[in-house]
């Protein structure tokens, strides 16, 4: 491990739970690198994570870390930072996680835009309970649950946190590391809800039930699925039809939760 970067982690908790190939430490890389390069403070930055392979994440980092129940990291990550406004707060999450059973929370902490830097670990599947196939899983994909196909359509992560008020949305991949490193530093300095999907890979579930190929394979299948909105522009409506745009997609600015709560309460305290 590099020296800069060792640090930020709780090394007595290592080497990690995470199957080989998987995309997750790649992501905790790029997230360390962002926090190392942001300069922030230890003591005043928070992880909080929910229920599932991407919420093991928390544990390995050597800051106040929450691992909370399935679905409600950002309910929890909602109440720490209302409580403590000035902290850094992370929420590491991923697509079943964050978009099933958690998918009210989501909504709502887009709709307050409160400060948070919402990190979604998505590789398309339930990879720790069973292989299920989760809200991001693409149609017609494979899983336990749909072994001959999905037959749902998935969320596109991106639209719905716009429609509910996410004020920075991006989207990356593993494969894309120094893009994802940037992404979470530029969704960091936003003040508001700031949403980072990774599209990340996981070998052994989803992977093997559609016979993806390898790890190196299945990062390869990013490096040429995800492309910027200046090139997706540029293809054919048959050439979209199995890409997916990478890059900041959307940044507004409007009133973040805490601050305006605490305008309030010195209105009140005034009378």
């Amino acid at each position: 491990m590099l020296p800069e970067i060792e640090q930020y982690f709780r090394l007595e908790k290592l080497p990690h739970m995470w199957c080989p190939g998987c995309g997750n430490g790649i992501i905790l890389h790029c997230l360390v690198k962002a926090i190392d390069k942001l300069c922030l403070d230890q003591n005043r930055t928070t992880m909080v994570s929910g229920i599932g392979c991407a919420a093991r994440a928390s544990g390995y980092l050597d800051f106040d870390t929450l691992h909370t129940t399935h679905g409600r990291a950002l309910a929890f990550a909602t109440g720490v930072k209302f409580a403590k406004p000035e902290l850094n707060v992370f929420v590491l999450t991923g697509d079943g996680d964050c978009t099933a059973i958690g998918g009210n929370h989501f909504i709502h902490a887009a709709r307050r835009n409160i400060n948070l830097t919402t990190i979604v670990f998505n590789n398309s599947i339930y990879g720790m309970t069973g292989g299920q196939y989760s809200p991001m899983t693409p149609s017609t994909s494979r899983a336990t649950t749909s072994p001959y196909g999905n037959l749902e359509r998935p969320f596109n992560l991106a639209q719905l946190a716009i429609a509910a008020g996410a004020t920075f949305v991006a989207r990356t991949t593993t494969y894309h590391t120094k893009q994802l490193t940037d992404l979470i530093i530029e969704g960091y300095k936003n003040n508001g809800f700031s949403l980072i999907e990774v599209v990340t890979h996981c070998p052994t579930s989803f992977g093997r039930q559609n016979k993806m190929g390898s790890p190196a394979d299945m990062l390869k299948w990013q490096r040429d699925h995800g492309v910027s909105a200046i090139r997706y522009e540029k293809l054919s409506p048959e050439e979209r039809a199995d890409k997916f745009i990478t890059g900041i997609l959307h940044k507004a600015e409007a009133p973040e939760y805490t601050a305006e709560y605490q305008k309030l309460l010195e209105k009140l305290r005034g009378r």
